[in-house]
């Protein structure tokens, strides 16, 4: 959704999200993103996940330029924040969350970008943060295809490549990945990013903070031909 006053109001589109429950929760899919100061969103994880995927739909369907106030939305959302998800993504230029799920504008997703979608203390306290200072429902691990940090840990493994200053021990966890799904001396790129990604969640999944917030965490993959975000 890029053309927010086209696309936001389109009859069908509203009806569609007032059938899950979306129009009426602030969601701010219309341009007005939701910002009361100290309240989180009153979307469930269903909910925001459902957003994500009709959105990711739009960006598939009819992609444009985006054509957003952002001033206006700077307005709303400086005096506080209620991002409705938190996307654990990799840093690649090529895979910009807001947009391809949909060209969401701000204070909507509670962002953490790493070459390789991985979660190490920093992340993973940026998680809990939004999960338990912000409310949000639903965290999703986002992989992608081509992912280079994943093809770095495959050629680490299968040729012995040697990773100058901290990009070794980063890509560290993607070759115990690696490893437990090479075959013959190979490794499918495309395997280890998707088990990557699960493993990922299930680690996320597993923090006593999400788990006392009842926080749904699910593992995604991103396919750069056709824009389209798999959910695994």
């Amino acid at each position: 959704m890029c053309d927010h006053d086209r696309q936001s109001f389109d009859r069908r589109a509203l009806l569609r999200l007032a059938g899950l429950g979306l129009a009426s929760a602030g969601l701010g899919l219309a341009g007005t993103a939701a910002h009361a100061a100290g309240k989180g969103t009153s979307l469930t994880a269903d909910q925001a996940l459902a957003a994500l995927k009709d959105g990711n739909a739009r960006f598939v369907s009819n992609p444009q330029a985006c054509v957003m106030d952002l001033a206006k939305q700077r307005a709303e959302v400086a005096g506080g924040q209620a991002p409705w998800a938190i996307i654990v993504g990799c840093s690649d230029s090529r895979v910009p969350p807001e947009l391809l799920f949909g060209g969401l504008g701000l204070g909507q997703l509670f962002v953490a970008r790493n070459a390789g979608n991985m979660v190490d203390t920093a992340t993973m306290g940026t998680i809990e943060y939004g999960a338990e200072h912000l409310g949000a429902p639903l965290v999703v691990v986002l992989g992608h295809e081509s992912c280079g940090a994943v093809a770095a840990a495959c050629d680490v493994l299968i040729k012995n490549a040697k990773l100058d200053g901290s990009m070794g021990p980063m890509v560290q966890p993607i070759v115990e990945v690696a490893k437990t799904l090479a075959k013959s001396g190979t490794c499918d790129v495309d395997a280890v990013i998707r088990e990557s990604a699960i493993r990922t969640a299930k680690k996320v999944a597993g923090s006593p903070v999400l788990a006392h917030k009842k926080t749904k965490v699910v593992a995604a993959r991103y396919d750069l031909d056709n824009g389209k975000v798999e959910f695994l």
